[in-house]
């Protein structure tokens, strides 16, 4: 009951914020139990705007431009769906919907408990960063980060730090968390190895990894396999124009491997598929994923404007049914020693150096 109550709370929090995108001098100037950068113990105020090395969500200084863009996201950030786009509220809550389950049933299993340290990369519409800072309480502490944080504002636990961080080139701290955790980034990355090695290094000694990528082409456009279901043409040309993009497909099929292959134990990985049919939020899902890149895939010649408007129509059949690709969640544990200790794999002159005895969960030094 207590995850269904968080579901419903999370989905309530996504969907405000889809229906209402404020101008960002409220979304960033509105009052705040936690401010990004400093928090008060006692009379001394600690001040950790360098957590990470990235930039804190500031309610006092420049203004970041945050807004949605109404068209597809072929500009700005590179990722493929980027957050700045208008379809990326609804996105977030029909992930969250699906998904957060089994993501919230891996991280029970990992252990997560009262006082870990977590690192949530790729935060999106923040459910699941909330959930981690109900789980390790006040004595824990949870940093999200995310290249737009435009729907993490609504998250307001005092234990979560909410942080702008580009993945790829902003500084990790190194033996830092007792859990790192990911959703649907890293097959968006081009340099997902590089990324996948820094935050193995983010972790603690017994600290775990968990990611969960798609295996999108495990789908497969066969009649005889698929009785009652539909592929539908805009999928391929989706899939295309995110290839096009430096996405791999099939990388959450690949983490088993790849976390054998950088020394972590107790390496685990499961795949789990749900079907998403006409006017479903699976349903939502797919069409938001669509729309955004419907630029692309009609203009790069992926699918015409007539075949794409069929697609759509068809999400609107209550007869339809076509299944999710399925979605990989593996997972590791950082050993004591790795083989590659002691090599710095963020930036170089950077150390990080704990201080477990800190009251103050979140007060990470460099």
């Amino acid at each position: 009951m207590k995850v269904w109550h968080y579901l419903r709370a999370s989905l309530e929090i996504i969907g405000k914020q889809r229906h209402r995108s404020p101008p960002l001098s409220q979304a960033i100037d509105r009052p705040r139990t936690h401010v990004a950068g400093t928090r008060s113990r006692g009379d001394e105020s600690v001040n950790h705007a360098n957590f990470i090395g990235v930039t804190a969500v500031n309610r006092n200084g420049p203004k970041a431009n945050h807004a949605a863009r109404p068209a597809d996201s072929s500009e700005g950030s590179g990722y493929a769906l980027e957050n700045a786009a208008a379809q990326a509220g609804e996105r977030f809550a029909a992930l969250s919907a699906l998904f957060d389950i089994g993501t919230i049933r891996h991280l029970e299993d990992r252990g997560v408990s009262t006082g870990w340290r977590c690192l949530e990369v790729g935060g999106g519409g923040g459910s699941v960063a909330s959930w981690l800072g109900e789980r390790v309480g006040p004595r824990g502490g949870v940093v999200v980060t995310d290249i737009n944080t435009r729907f993490l504002e609504t998250l307001h636990q005092p234990n979560i730090e909410v942080r702008q961080h580009n993945i790829v080139t902003d500084a990790l701290p190194e033996a830092a968390f007792d859990l790192v955790h990911a959703r649907l980034v890293l097959m968006h990355l081009p340099e997902r190895e590089a990324v996948l090695t820094r935050l193995v290094a983010a972790l603690k000694p017994g600290g775990w990894l968990v990611d969960e990528e798609f295996d999108a082409l495990a789908l497969h456009d066969d009649p005889e396999l698929r009785s009652g279901e539909e592929f539908l043409q805009s999928t391929t040309a989706f899939h295309r124009v995110l290839t096009q993009r430096g996405v791999d497909l099939r990388f959450g099929r690949l983490l088993f491997a790849r976390l054998r292959a950088l020394g972590l134990d107790n390496v685990g990985a499961e795949a789990r598929q749900v079907m998403l049919p006409g006017r479903s939020v699976g349903a939502d899902l797919i069409r938001t994923n669509f729309d955004q890149l419907r630029q692309a895939m009609i203009g790069g010649g992926h699918i015409t404007a007539r075949e794409f408007e069929h697609d759509i129509r068809r999400l609107d059949d209550p007869d339809f049914q076509t299944p999710s690709p399925p979605l990989w969640a593996a997972w590791g544990r950082r050993p004591q020693k790795l083989a590659h200790d002691g090599e710095n794999q963020n930036e170089p002159g950077i150390q990080w150096h704990p201080d477990d005895d800190n009251d103050d969960p979140l007060a990470i030094m460099w």
